[in-house]
C-alpha cells in the first residue's frame, strides 16, 4: 500500500503543477478557468467513437461502441485473440504478463519471435500498462466533458491507448492497488478540437496509413461543416470525404496539412484515397500496419480484388514496385464497358487452357520466374490466377 500511496502523491503533485508543455495546444488555459484537470472515476470516460486511430481490432471496437460489451469484457475478447493466435504458434500464455519479453529470451543467437498484429497490440498495452503501475500516469489524458444533466460522462480526445493499458492494469495484472481513477485534462464541449487530435495523432508513433486516411476524411468533413456522429461509424461514413477536396476550403488547408504532419497537397491526395478499398481490405492493412506507398495502386483495380491483393502484400511481404507490376496485370483492373465484347486478355488465357496437358509444373514455375524475375510476385500471380479460376467455374455452373 506504501507504494500506491507514493504513486498517488507523485500524480496530485503533477497535476498541481500542469504547465504549458503538458497542456499542448490549450493556451487558453491561462486565461480560461474552464479548462481544468481531474482526477476522473474511470468508469465515466469513454474513447471517442470517431477516433480515426482504431487501438482495439475493429470488431471489438464496434462491439464496444454499440455498448455490446462493457471494456473488461472488450479485453477479455482481445486476450482471448491473443491466446489463440500465440497457441497457433507454440507460445501458448495464461498470464499477459507472459507475453512480456524475459532478459533470457534477448540473446543475439535467438531468432528474432514474428508476433501477430494482436499479440504485438497486447503486448504493447501490457507495457505501458506495468510503466503506469511503477511510474504512475505521467502524461494526463486530454477529454471533453460531454455530461448531460447530473450524468457525468467524459469523452476521450487523445490518450485512448492510456485508458485501455489503465483497465487492463486494473482488471488483468495482479496485484493492482490503485484508487479507479485517472488524471485528465477535461475541455468544455466547445472547446474540443479535431484539429488538435490530429496533431495528437500524427505526432506519435504506430499511426497506419488506414488511420491517417480516417484522419484526412475526418478533418474535411469538419471542415465541410458535416456532423460528426457520437456513435460509431463504418467506412461509408469517411469514404464522404473522397467527394471534397482542398480548394473549396484553401482557408483550411495549411491547417489540415500541418494537422496531418505537415504532409504535401499531394502525399495528403493519396493517403485520403485509400479509402477507396474495400471494408475488408481497409481491415487488413490496418491491422498489418501497411504503408500508403504499397496500398496506392490496389485503388486502381476493381474492388473485388482489393482483399486478395491486400493478402499477398501481408503474406509475400511485397514491395511498392512489387504491388505496382501485380495491380497493373492482365485481367484485374476495373472495366467499366460492360459489353459483352472479349477482351483479348480473355481469350489469351482461355487458349493457355488447352495446352495444360503439355506442360508440367516446373516448366510453369520456370517460365513464370523469367517473365516476373521475382518468386514472390510468381507467388502472386498464380494466387490471383487460383481466385480468377474459381470463380470461373461459379460462372460456368451458373449457366
Amino acid at each position: 500500500m506504501a507504494r500506491s500511496n507514493s504513486n498517488t502523491s507523485r500524480v496530485d503533485d503533477l497535476l498541481a503543477s500542469v504547465t504549458g508543455d503538458l497542456l499542448g495546444d490549450l493556451p487558453q488555459a491561462f486565461t480560461d478557468n474552464s479548462i481544468r484537470v481531474e482526477r476522473i472515476l474511470l468508469e465515466m470516460v469513454r474513447p471517442d467513437p470517431v477516433q480515426p486511430r482504431r487501438v482495439l481490432p475493429e470488431s471489438i471496437h464496434l462491439n464496444f461502441h454499440n455498448n455490446r460489451v462493457t471494456p473488461t469484457q472488450a479485453l477479455r475478447e482481445l486476450v482471448q485473440i491473443v491466446q489463440i493466435a500465440a497457441r497457433q504458434r507454440g507460445r501458448p500464455f495464461n498470464n499477459v504478463l507472459e507475453l512480456l519479453p524475459k532478459g533470457d529470451d534477448e540473446r543475439e543467437d535467438e531468432p528474432a519471435v514474428n508476433l501477430s498484429p494482436e499479440e504485438t497490440l497486447l503486448r504493447d498495452l501490457v507495457n505501458l500498462a506495468i510503466t503506469i503501475r511503477d511510474d504512475g500516469q505521467v502524461n494526463p489524458l486530454t477529454v471533453v466533458d460531454v455530461s448531460q444533466g447530473v450524468t457525468r460522462l467524459f469523452r476521450i480526445e487523445t490518450g485512448e491507448r492510456r485508458y485501455w493499458a489503465t483497465w487492463l492494469l486494473r482488471d488483468f495484472i495482479p496485484g493492482y492497488t490503485g484508487d479507479g481513477m485517472i488524471p485528465c485534462i477535461v475541455i468544455p464541449t466547445n472547446r474540443s478540437s479535431v484539429f488538435r487530435q490530429a496533431k495528437e495523432n500524427t505526432a506519435r508513433s504506430g499511426l497506419t496509413a488506414v488511420a491517417l486516411a480516417r484522419q484526412a476524411a475526418l478533418l474535411m468533413l469538419t471542415v465541410h461543416g458535416y456532423e460528426i456522429p457520437a456513435y460509431a461509424v463504418g467506412n461509408d461514413f469517411f469514404r464522404q470525404a473522397l467527394e471534397l477536396d482542398l480548394r473549396a476550403k484553401r482557408e483550411y488547408t495549411d491547417m489540415i496539412l500541418s494537422a496531418m504532419g505537415g504532409i504535401k497537397r499531394g502525399q495528403f491526395s493519396y493517403i485520403k484515397g485509400l479509402l477507396r478499398l474495400s471494408d475488408e481490405a481497409l481491415e487488413l492493412a490496418d491491422r498489418h500496419a501497411i504503408e500508403e506507398a504499397r496500398l496506392r495502386y490496389v485503388t486502381g483495380v476493381a474492388p473485388e480484388y482489393h482483399a486478395e491483393i491486400v493478402r499477398q502484400i501481408i503474406d509475400f511481404n511485397l514491395s511498392a514496385k512489387q504491388v505496382k507490376e501485380l495491380c497493373e496485370g492482365d485481367g484485374i483492373h476495373d472495366t467499366k464497358d460492360e459489353a459483352e465484347t472479349l477482351s483479348p486478355s480473355a481469350l489469351k488465357l482461355a487458349r493457355v487452357t488447352q495446352a495444360i496437358s503439355s506442360t508440367t509444373p516446373q516448366e510453369l514455375a520456370r517460365a513464370l520466374m523469367r517473365q516476373e524475375g521475382d518468386a514472390d510476385i510468381a507467388r502472386a500471380r498464380l494466387q490471383a490466377m487460383r481466385k480468377l479460376i474459381s470463380e470461373t467455374e461459379r460462372y460456368l455452373t451458373s449457366e
